[in-house]
């Protein structure tokens, strides 16, 4: 099921949905209020591919410190809110270029008015979120007493048409769990029901290994139907490694040009040489370049010249002896 005429949304200079291509997006570990270390991160995350960045907001501190962050990077800053609705308005005073709430804990609807009309004032959009582990009681009970992809669904939609019957459409929408299966249920019960773009991850997917193979099966699911505008991959580790991880899912999935793809032989007993040092250091060698080519690194006489050929480039090993 492809999504056809999804609602366009400009964040800063970057536009999601609409015809546009998904993007990448990441959220940084730093104290928000620590100027230098989050712009430095910014800026890594940056080079590295990252198009879209989050920052959370807990104190008034953190929002007031988005005007010098601003200066300093490239790509659009989105403000991850939660709770104190005032902070929200502030950050958008501060100069963020997207608000990240979830309208079920900022509080009463003259609360969630004050952050809307600012918003639009401001020409901010919204990325309005539900997430798995803050759905509300009475959905829970609604559908048998347990978080359901209905149930999710259901809540999101909710709080999108409160913020329509307040007089704004600028909205990106998040329903997010950290249950693949169920995530991608949810994400295609929705598709179907509203046209705004959706931000799609698993939430709390976990560490590298588990949390990079969570988030690669529920959103190749997800985005191999087309649906999905924009993306995160959650993983409890350094920013980067998100990146890292969505360029690659991004480009398996055809969606995504540019960028070396190194493919390499799993290793046996005819191997002669190190093949897993050699094959990390050739993809940590060619992270940067933004080529779109393949690079094969083989390790023995039947991979070496067989299962290489396709490649653009190749890379073989034996006892003794190597080829380029």
């Amino acid at each position: 099921m492809y999504r056809e005429n999804t609602k366009e949304i400009a964040i800063g200079n970057v536009k999601i949905g609409g015809t546009h291509p998904v993007t990448i997006q990441s959220m940084t570990n730093t104290k928000t209020e620590n100027v230098e270390e989050t712009v430095k991160q910014i800026l890594a995350l940056e080079k590295a591919g990252c198009q879209i960045i989050r920052c959370t907001v807990p104190t008034m501190k953190a929002a007031e410190a988005f005007t010098e962050i601003k200066k300093q990077i490239h790509i659009p800053l989105v403000a991850d809110i939660h709770f104190d609705y005032r902070l929200a308005i502030a950050a958008i005073e501060h100069g963020v270029d997207k608000i990240r709430i979830n309208p079920g804990n900022i509080g009463s609807v003259d609360r969630v008015k004050a952050v809307v009309d600012k918003a639009k004032a401001y020409h901010v959009p919204i990325r309005v979120g539900v997430n798995s582990g803050s759905l509300e009681k009475n959905l829970i009970a609604k559908y048998g007493g347990h978080v359901t992809a209905e149930g999710i669904v259901e809540s999101a939609l909710d709080k999108v048409h409160l913020i329509e019957n307040l007089g704004y459409d600028q909205m990106v929408i998040s329903i997010k769990s950290s249950d693949v299966m169920m995530c991608v249920k949810a994400h295609e019960l929705i598709a179907s029901k509203t046209s705004y773009p959706l931000h799609v991850g698993i939430t709390e997917a976990g560490t590298l290994l588990s949390g990079n193979i969570k988030s690669a099966i529920g959103l190749g699911m997800i985005l191999s139907q087309g649906i999905g505008d924009t993306i995160r991959v959650s993983l409890t580790g350094d920013p980067l490694e998100e990146v890292k991880s969505a360029k690659i899912i991004l480009r398996t999935l055809g969606l995504r040009k540019g960028g070396i793809e190194v493919v390499s032989c799993p290793t046996c007993g005819r191997t002669r040489i190190d093949l897993i040092g050699l094959a990390n250091q050739v993809e940590n060698m060619v992270e940067d370049i933004p080529l779109d080519i393949k690079v094969a690194v083989m390790g023995c006489v039947v991979n070496g010249p067989g299962e290489a050929k396709e490649a653009d480039i190749g890379i073989a090993g034996g006892k003794g002896e190597g080829l380029l």
